[in-house]
């Protein structure tokens, strides 16, 4: 051991020769030179990426031992640092920079040399290349571990609040159903409709958000592992991919299959860009929810004001009593970087040469932040927004003055007579149920039922009549 003037440091050699690497690290020599030659960001790959490594390194040791082709007892050694690895007792250990080698091997080599190095004390030494690595290629792990960290996400956060977030907003379509509200499109007036109608669709889009993230996992539980360096499994076992991949599943309870086409499964990161594609439209989704609600509840007196957020903190530093749709507001930041990251993650996705692309550790960092800053807003938006929203008198009492209701009408005198009624309204201040008892020969009675607003948020035309009058 030497002693520089920052810090003890050892001596580790790999392929291309002797380095001095910090005495306290677990890490070796390539991991050593990785540090050196990627100072860009301070980023690091987040901790279910290292277990999802820690994972693919302890089957491929069971296996290996399986079949024959390293040493049990080194094979048990692995598996236990492996296995320590995955559950964050070594995550100081993991320094690499994301962006680095396009393939992930510094990191890969990272996870080689923490487990050799946790694994040593056997009277066997073990190598980092030689057993931790055997079998395998930071060509088919990288991806594999990138896939299984994503799928691992969405089972395990995203999906539950999304659960959450559309049970909470069904809960509130409920809630909301009696009242009778003037619709808008275009940001113009439009036919009533029920507040409760506009929060089914709400749930609905986050149902249906649910359907996509569950084939986003479905996407990524086609593994790469087992095709080594360019997808032909040189240096494997012919039965390694199909025992690994069944440990794979078993271990994380996910259904990993081994890929069908190695080539084309370490070549590219379709998966990986599909299942972004559904974050993205999930963020989408989320927008359009978080905007509406924002401007549902803006106001209160200068705003549609038609419904009230709950008051979570103080909205201005200058302007006493003001509050702020704050919640809304950060979902609408976390979906603006999903979307983000979708540009990053498909720009990633086409940059690869011939056998290999050149980004994943940009793709993994990119689309583990997704996914878990979706399940975050989407968990924290039921919770500190939609559960606690109230509706106000505001729409229900403009549904009356609203010009649109002459829609209702067109049926009965036909569409030009009633759009001149609404014209009328909209000039003098009138009502559409005031011009249209001085303009046609419809009864009160007649009107009181053409106009009902009830017969408007749902098929009627059967009820109220028909023809041109």
């Amino acid at each position: 051991m030497t002693k520089n003037s920052d810090s003890p440091t050892r001596a580790e050699r790999d392929s291309m020769g002797e380095m001095q690497v910090p005495a306290s690290a677990m890490y070796g020599a390539s991991t050593h030179r990785a540090v050196l030659n990627f100072p860009i960001s301070g980023l690091r790959l987040p901790r279910r990426f290292i277990k999802a490594l820690g994972f693919i390194k302890l089957v491929a040791a069971q296996t290996n031992a399986e079949l024959g082709l390293i040493d049990r007892e080194i094979a048990e050694r692995i598996a236990i640092a492996a296995q320590d690895v995955a559950e964050g007792n070594h995550d100081e250990h993991f320094p690499v920079d994301i962006f680095q080698t396009g393939s992930g091997t510094s990191t890969n080599m990272n996870a080689n040399e923490v487990i050799a190095h946790s694994a040593a004390g056997s009277a066997k030494k073990i190598h980092p290349n030689d057993h931790v690595n055997f079998g395998q290629s930071s060509n088919d792990v990288i991806p594999t571990a990138l896939h299984i960290a994503a799928a691992l996400a969405i089972k395990e956060e995203l999906l539950p609040a999304l659960e959450e977030l559309r049970v909470s907003l069904d809960r509130k379509s409920k809630e909301f159903w009696h009242i009778i509200k003037t619709g808008r499109t275009h940001l113009q007036d439009a036919t009533p409709i029920r507040l409760g109608q506009e929060f089914l669709g709400y749930a609905g889009q986050i149902e249906r958000g649910i359907a996509r993230s569950r084939q986003a996992l479905a996407e990524l539980c086609e593994v790469a592992l087992g095709g080594t360096a360019v997808g032909t499994g040189i240096n494997t076992h012919p039965e390694f991919a199909k025992r690994a991949t069944e440990r794979l599943a078993k271990l994380t309870g996910l259904p990993i299959k081994e890929t069908s086409n190695h080539f084309q499964s370490q070549s590219s990161l379709d998966n990986a860009v599909a299942a972004s594609g559904a974050l993205k439209t999930v963020a989408v989704s989320l927008t359009k929810i978080a905007n509406d609600i924002r401007w549902l509840s803006s106001g209160p007196r200068a705003g549609l004001g038609e419904l009230d957020l709950p008051a979570v903190q103080p909205g201005s530093s200058i302007m006493p009593g003001k509050v702020n749709p704050v919640i809304a507001e950060s979902v609408l930041m976390v979906c603006a970087q999903v979307i983000g990251n979708d540009a990053a993650i498909t720009v990633g996705g086409q940059s690869g040469n011939f056998e290999i692309n050149l980004t994943m550790p940009l793709v993994a960092y990119d689309l583990l932040q997704s996914i878990e800053l979706l399940a975050a807003a989407a968990a924290n938006f039921a919770r500190q927004a939609v559960d606690g929203l109230k509706a106000t008198a505001r729409g229900p009492e403009m549904v009356e003055r609203g010009l649109a209701i002459g829609t209702a009408l067109a049926p009965i005198i036909g569409y030009d007579a009633a759009a001149q009624i609404a014209k009328e309204a909209a000039a003098t201040g009138k009502s559409i149920r005031e011009v249209a008892r001085e303009r046609t020969k419809l009864s009160d009675a007649e009107l009181e039922k053409i106009l009902d607003p009830a017969l408007m948020v749902e098929p009627s035309a059967d009820r109220v009549g028909a023809g041109g009058g």
